[in-house]
């Protein structure tokens, strides 16, 4: 769905700040000057500022302007960050940061849904999987609808009200990572056993094998995803031309 103009002005100036045009702790250009940058009103400028404050990526102040805060300060569970951040480009740092955060969180989940999952749990988890292989098979662009809906289901089956509110936030970043490693050739088809083996230990009431489980399919995500990005990275070599 196409963005009206506020959705529009928020998007190009968080972009912006993400991509480093407008500095950490630099000033944003004046409202006026940005609309006519912009092609919009200062009121839809405004209201821009306003909802990448709410994001923690500036701050506002009374004849001080607009000012970039330090990327610490900002929303990293917010989904247009992760978007920004997609698009200008993801550093080894930042997928580093993700990859310890799924580590920290994902191994504690699964051991308690080994202990706590219902029946309803794991029947979401079975569709969820059963989704999983339909769009390997057809080769489907849901795949990581299917994984992301695991892996919430995961967390959701830990019992826990907090770690269920954590996949929410969760969503952007994990969708991010899984849309760089299913890119990789063969990486759903491969991925699917080793989900298949987080899932039949929960289902077995198994909290060390279930731990053990999900740290492989963690470590797997992270060799596919340093893969992919090594692949783009790397300088194609220029086509020779035959002497005539």
């Amino acid at each position: 769905m196409a963005k009206n103009a506020h959705g529009q002005t928020v998007d190009l100036l968080g972009e912006a700040i993400v991509a480093g045009r407008y500095a950490q702790g630099g000033v944003i250009p004046p409202e006026p000057l940005l609309g006519q940058e912009l092609g919009v009103s200062r009121t839809v400028v405004r209201e821009a500022i306003k909802a990448l404050a709410a994001k923690g990526m500036v701050v506002t102040g009374p004849k001080v302007g607009s000012r970039v805060l330090p990327q610490e300060a900002w929303n990293w569970f917010d989904p247009d960050v992760i978007t920004w951040k997609a698009k200008v480009g993801l550093t080894p740092e930042f997928l580093r940061d993700l990859q310890d955060l799924r580590c920290m969180v994902e191994p504690a989940a699964v051991r308690l849904a080994a202990e706590r999952a219902t029946a309803q749990d794991i029947a979401e988890l079975e569709d969820a999987y059963a989704g999983m292989a339909q769009a390997v098979a057809t080769q489907g662009d849901d795949y990581t609808t299917h994984d992301l809906r695991f892996h919430h289901g995961l967390l959701r089956a830990a019992g826990n009200l907090m770690l269920a509110q954590m996949s929410k936030a969760l969503n952007a970043l994990l969708r991010t990572s899984f849309e760089i490693s299913s890119t990789r050739h063969n990486g759903p088809a491969l991925s699917l056993p080793r989900h298949r083996a987080v899932l039949d230990a929960v289902r077995a009431r198994d909290p060390d094998r279930a731990e053990r489980a999900v740290l492989a399919l963690i470590d797997s995500a992270r060799a596919d995803i340093e893969a992919v990005l090594g692949a783009q990275a790397r300088p194609t070599r220029p086509r020779r031309i035959a002497a005539k």
